[in-house]
């Protein structure tokens, strides 16, 4: 059998990650402006429950399968080592046989961010399906399902295979579809599992032609569920007026492949405060979360006027930065019942940088979950070339670097403070350190670092090490980037 990681709840017993939860539960299907908020007194996060059966068929098939020496930091193992065994064995880090630089996930503040944000959403009544591109992990987004998510978020069709090859039975591409190929293979899936749901966007007649055309040719046996697409100027996709989101809906609805499920909208990219780019001072940050409340109520008001269907229309918005305002916003009631899904991915592994700056925490939000950064990155010092210089084994290879530079944390094995230490400046495989002359730091010894904006990090790697508080070893993920 494979080794389990557990979570420990208060009063409660000890449940394995590789448990889940099926959907339908938790926060799936509380009913914005009908059953309004509840207080946190009244609900706690979701108590896990088993997985979808293909889920976890093939999970615990891709936990027994061999890492191969051609992923990062796995190249001394040769291959003899799968994610089981590493948890059976519980190496410390410094003793696995793994080369450095290496990207670790900390396992309490996966377990703490995981339980936070679902406590968040119960209380606050709303669906999570969070981004599953931040990632890209069937592992870690198991375990967000594990702790009521109503399905996944996808940006593309590419990514939603890649969810769907483990079985996952809901997912949401957040994003027009277009591509005919994608829509042929989506409709394939859809006619032969009765149990898959799968949602995209629509912004325009020719997205809606396009769709209706390929859905002729391919009929996936009952219409493809679409939500309307609202944007703002200078924003991404999305209708830039009610009167065209309007129009897209009738024309989505009469097709009779399409069915108008709701409306969603993406409200990063208002003012430049948007995932992708670094607000910087006196950029206006501060009038955001009003841009962004105005332009919840645009889309809540927008659910209003296409009314009832046969299901409770959609409302989706939210990405890791501002949750906390869509949700205030769109559940504020409305002329018509909606379920309210917020599509927040980074809160899952947070970050020392950017959403450590603008997450309803960061800023100090009533209510925000508190979440904690799990992810380090760990480089041996190469060099000290000059007094108040060091030179660490890890890049740009490794690392993002369009939200902020990394941040020291810790050098691995002894306490010593990195206050006054910062990272300066990467190259491709080189960090600069900048620290006292007299700092105690020598080559060999492994520097811990703290990264800003998740996403374009994780995306350079495809197996990542989990560690407990003790710096063991306990558990690995893929990243199917």
């Amino acid at each position: 059998m494979p080794a389990l990681l557990f979570l420990t709840y208060p009063n409660k017993c000890r449940i394995p990650v590789g448990a889940g939860r099926g959907l339908g539960d938790g926060c799936d299907g509380v009913l914005a402006g009908r059953t309004g908020r509840r207080s946190e007194t009244d609900v706690s996060e979701p108590l896990p429950q088993p997985l979808p059966p293909l889920v976890q068929e093939r999970l615990d098939a891709l936990r027994e399968r061999p890492i191969e020496p051609a992923e990062k930091g796995f190249g001394s193992l040769r291959g003899r080592v799968s994610a089981a065994s590493m948890a059976a064995a519980r190496p410390p880090l410094t003793e696995a046989g793994l080369v450095f630089p290496l990207l670790t996930l900390r396992e309490s503040a996966l377990a703490g961010n995981l339980a936070a944000m679902a406590g968040y959403c119960a209380r606050a009544g709303v669906a999570l399906a969070p981004h599953g591109k931040t990632a890209m992990s069937p592992e870690l987004a198991a375990r967000q399902l594990a702790h009521g998510a109503w399905g996944i978020t996808v940006a593309s069709i590419g990514q939603l295979q890649m969810y769907r090859a483990f079985g996952f039975p809901r997912l949401l591409l957040a994003n027009e579809l277009t591509d005919t190929a994608g829509i042929a293979w989506l409709t394939g899936e859809l006619a032969a599992d009765p149990g898959f749901e799968a949602y995209c966007y629509v912004d325009s007649l020719d997205g809606v032609a396009i769709l209706d055309r390929v859905l002729r040719r391919h009929p996936a046996g009952r219409p493809l569920p679409v939500l309307v697409e609202i944007g703002h100027a200078g924003g991404r996709t999305g209708c830039r007026t009610d009167e065209q989101a309007l129009e897209v809906a009738r024309a989505a609805q009469a097709s009779g492949t399409l069915t108008v499920a709701g409306v969603a909208g993406y409200e990063g990219t208002i003012s430049g405060a948007a995932e992708g780019q670094v607000p910087a001072a006196g950029s206006g940050l501060r009038e955001v979360p009003g841009e962004v409340a105005a332009f919840c109520r645009r889309l809540r008001g927008l659910a209003d006027v296409l009314g009832e269907g046969p299901a409770l229309p959609i409302v989706t918005a939210g990405g890791s930065a501002y949750f906390d305002v869509v949700t205030r916003e769109l559940t504020a009631g409305g002329a018509v019942p909606v379920q309210v899904i917020v599509r927040s991915g980074a809160y899952l592994t947070y970050d020392h940088g950017f959403y450590g700056t603008v997450s309803p925490a960061g800023r100090g939000a009533a209510g925000a979950p508190a979440l904690r950064p799990a992810l380090e990155l760990w480089a041996q010092v190469l060099s000290r070339p000059e007094p108040g210089l060091a030179l660490l084994g890890a890049g740009r290879r490794d690392a993002g670097f369009d939200m902020g530079l990394p941040v020291p944390l810790r050098v691995l094995g002894r306490d010593t403070s990195t206050d006054g230490w910062s990272i300066t400046g990467l190259n491709d495989q080189h960090a600069f350190l900048r620290l006292d002359a007299g700092a105690e730091l020598r080559p060999g010894e492994v520097v811990g670092l703290g990264i800003s904006h998740p996403c374009t990090t994780l995306d350079k790697w495809r197996v990542l090490v989990v560690l407990n508080d003790d710096d063991l070893v306990i558990d690995i993920v893929h990243a199917f980037f």
